[in-house]
């Protein structure tokens, strides 16, 4: 197998590693197809074009991350104090500002840091997840063994797709026309929901644990899904003989 420009400057010239990576990187191709992709560019690239110059894409990450942290930090204060949830909602709100506008701040500004922003991005993304489900699995809404599931299912599917994006060269910010703003509204939905139908059907069981399991379900038939295609694809694009 061919050694990568960046393994020989590695081998003959350490010093020189970093930039043979940069050199090395190429730029995944972004695939968005969400229901609300197309509006959601717009604003994003309105709001971008009259951003603050002493706003950057940095900023946004940190504020997204902590309104993700503080999410979860609602939901389980929830459970003595059902008013959080609106907080939650709050958060939810400040999270997608601040997660969507990051990168089209930059793509705007032309400042894209291409590995940097990926990596920081999404390493954010992966903890935020962990304090806001584990923050529901705490609020007495949720069963924890639901909450639980929805986290490995939602690490399951990133995986898939750091894969996916290393490998085919395609970075997916969505599957079935659904992607994260789809979801922030669906959850900020059932949040209202919780205030009047916190039980449904005649009172035995919790309307997030149904919600929860319907989730759980698309999200594990999602990443069946996309699994068998990718494998098939990368098998049929690198036959042997």
């Amino acid at each position: 197998m061919a050694a990568s420009l960046a393994d020989f400057a590695e081998q003959v010239n350490p010093e020189t590693l970093a930039e043979a990576r940069r050199a090395d990187f190429r730029q995944a191709t972004r695939v968005h197809g969400s229901f609300l992709a197309a509006a959601e560019k717009r604003a994003l690239v309105w709001m971008a074009e009259r951003m603050p110059s002493w706003v950057n894409s940095d900023h946004l990450t940190l504020l997204g991350f902590g309104a993700q942290i503080a999410a979860g930090v609602c939901y389980a204060l929830a459970a003595h104090r059902r008013h959080m949830l609106l907080a939650a909602i709050v958060c939810l709100a400040v999270n997608w500002f601040g997660d969507s506008l990051d990168g089209t701040l930059a793509r705007v500004r032309q400042q894209q840091r291409l590995r940097y922003g990926f990596y920081v991005d999404h390493i954010c993304d992966s903890i935020g997840a962990v304090a806001m489900i584990g923050g529901l699995a705490l609020s007495g809404y949720m069963h924890p063994a639901i909450a639980m599931g929805l986290l490995i299912a939602f690490l399951l599917l990133s995986i898939q797709s750091y894969l996916a994006t290393y490998t085919l060269g395609e970075f997916h910010l969505s599957l079935w026309r659904f992607g994260p703003t789809e979801l922030r509204v669906l959850l900020a939905a059932g949040n209202l929901a919780l205030l009047r139908w916190a039980l449904v059907i005649h009172g035995r069981f919790r309307l997030f644990d149904i919600g929860g399991a319907i989730g759980l379900a698309g999200m594990l038939a999602m990443l069946v899904a996309v699994s068998v295609k990718n494998t098939v694809r990368l098998y049929r694009e690198e036959r042997i003989g």
